[in-house]
């Protein structure tokens, strides 16, 4: 039996500004880091550090594992769309492009699975307020393509731009497949998940080899701690606390706040340039996603008293 969910409170809309503050930084911090331990480590280490931190949460609730082999390779096929390939396509894209544009481009992800979402559910078809978001949502990824980003970097710029599209593919498609995995809860999914996926990246990094550490600064370092701590780890279970309490819908508002933050703090903590495209970019994407959130129409009493 689950909780009903209740109306938030000031405690809940404060938790909700400090998760989508965090999750917007997290651009911030791959980009002080990525250019000293490369995408591969970078991903490696805020994966490890991540999964360390909910392991003893998970330890504490107790572990729950895939039963059977089809179940297993869901699991392993979730964690490799929701978190090793996003991670290490955004990673390798800000090596050219600012921690803002990733984060204006990684908006249109809610775009996406309500694309996705038409053809995989049966209960969450496109409605005229979602296609006008699609229209506002793309319109927006255009200008940004079209303008400053590749004007800025040339060709480089066209790969990355299209990188962070495809995480956010990554992350949309991820979200239609978690809707198959019922049976282990949410922070436990989390928790395994990033444990394969620390597996996973392992593997990778160290068949190609270790980075020189000793070159990695000091404010490397606390980006990488930061990333691994916060936005992969304790950001992860308050993101379920407040979806548990307050519900997903309001939970939702705040991430498409996600890419405002991100362009202001990549301005103002690393000195980005933003030009007037992204800024209009960035009004559309969001006014989008807002209206994603519009009912279609009025449904019949029925509905509402279930």
């Amino acid at each position: 039996m689950t909780d009903a969910i209740r109306k938030p409170t000031v405690p809940d809309i404060a938790g909700l500004l400090f998760l989508t503050i965090v999750w917007a930084s997290a651009f911030l911090a791959i980009k002080v880091a990525v250019p000293q331990t490369g995408p591969v480590w970078l991903a490696t280490i805020r994966v490890v550090i991540g999964f360390l931190v909910l392991l003893p949460w998970a330890l504490y609730r107790g572990i729950i594992l895939p039963k059977g082999l089809k179940a297993w390779l869901v699991i392993l096929f979730f964690s490799a769309l929701n978190v090793t390939v996003p991670f290490l396509l955004i990673s390798w894209a800000e090596l050219t492009i600012s921690a803002g544009v990733t984060s204006l481009l990684l908006g249109s992800g809610p775009l996406l699975a309500l694309i996705l979402a038409h053809f995989t559910t049966d209960d969450d078809k496109i409605s005229w307020p979602k296609l006008l978001a699609i229209a506002f949502g793309f319109t927006g990824i255009a200008l940004v393509v079209g303008g400053q980003a590749l004007d800025d970097v040339g060709n480089t710029a066209l790969l990355s731009l299209g990188a962070v599209l495809l995480a956010s593919l990554c992350y949309a498609l991820s979200g239609a497949l978690v809707r198959k995995i019922t049976d282990i809860p949410p922070t436990r999914l989390a928790t395994l998940v990033l444990g394969l996926c620390s597996i996973q990246l392992l593997v990778l990094g160290f068949s190609g080899g270790l980075p020189d550490f000793s070159q990695v600064d000091q404010k490397a370092w606390i980006s990488l701690l930061y990333l691994g701590l916060l936005p992969t780890g304790a950001a992860t279970i308050l993101r379920y606390i407040l979806i548990r309490t307050v519900g997903a819908s309001f939970f939702a508002l705040g991430l498409n706040m996600i890419p405002v933050f991100g362009v202001i703090l990549g301005a103002i903590v690393l000195s980005e340039s933003v030009g007037l495209e992204i800024w209009g970019a960035l009004a559309l994407i969001v006014t989008g996603l807002f209206i994603s959130r519009i009912p279609a129409g009025k449904k019949p009493s029925a509905d509402t008293a279930r």
